[in-house]
């Protein structure tokens, strides 16, 4: 028996198979109008949640975390785990996750196995709210920092966001503060060679530590913690013969 994706003292969420049934309501009543919550999204937002993931069915979380946060709108996903859902908020703009499991729990969670299943506008509101009947317990509050970093370095997504692909070279911005992420030894040596130069994505992938998919993790996660600049124009702005490089698995 393979062992549960869940940390110990998870607790007692929703089964799949009864979110499932909701969607399946929620879908026949679609088919006489458009969703009114959906709809309350701007088209822009609305467009990028709506892109199919890499298997033209479920929506990648990485994409969907992405597009919240360059749009600073709040959303609640409902993510599959095995055969449970974990509702998580994004607050974009306070920099603050919130879910039915501590924010240690979330992070000591096996990322790579969450499945979007729905995406809708948030429904809670963050610590501070005026609507105080719609904030939750304090304790299921914690930073969006280190949670969109390991969804990137640890989350089922190993290639670049369609935003940051094609020719550019990355570099870490000035000021970027990454101190409360975990940057074991090769990704600190990494952050710190960006922050003085512009690279490419095959040059990267060369570098002590990393590969071709690493490399990718790195670019998402520094995009999502509003720390990555990326140039179309610099000189190392190159990936041709990305595929052929001796250096790339």
């Amino acid at each position: 028996m393979f062992p549960s994706t869940l940390p110990v003292g998870a607790p007692e969420l929703m089964r799949i198979s009864d979110f499932r049934r909701y969607l399946r309501q929620q879908q026949q009543m679609l088919e006489h109008g458009p969703s009114t919550r959906l709809t309350s999204l701007s088209p822009s937002l609305l467009q990028d949640l709506l892109r199919p993931g890499r298997d033209g069915q479920a929506s990648d979380l990485l994409e969907v975390v992405a597009a919240s946060l360059r749009h600073g709108r709040a959303l609640l996903l409902h993510l599959g785990v095995e055969q449970h859902v974990i509702p998580l908020t994004l607050f974009p703009a306070e920099r603050l996750a919130h879910s039915p499991l501590t924010p240690e729990q979330m992070l000591n969670s096996r990322l790579q196995a969450f499945e979007v299943l729905q995406v809708e506008p948030a429904l809670l509101q963050p610590p501070g709210s005026r609507e105080r009947t719609l904030v939750a317990d304090a304790a299921h509050y914690g930073p969006l920092g280190p949670l969109t970093w390991a969804i990137a370095m640890r989350g089922a997504r190993d290639t670049l966001l369609p935003e940051l692909t094609g020719s550019a070279a990355y570099r870490v911005t000035p000021g970027a503060d990454l101190r409360t992420l975990d940057l074991p030894g090769p990704l600190a040596a990494a952050i710190k060679r960006l922050r003085r130069e512009g690279t490419n994505l095959r040059e990267m992938s060369a570098w002590p530590g990393f590969d071709r998919e690493r490399a990718a993790r790195l670019v998402n996660a520094l995009y999502l913690q509003s720390a990555l600049i990326v140039s179309r124009a610099h000189p190392a702005a190159t990936n041709e013969g990305w595929r052929s490089h001796p250096n790339v698995n």
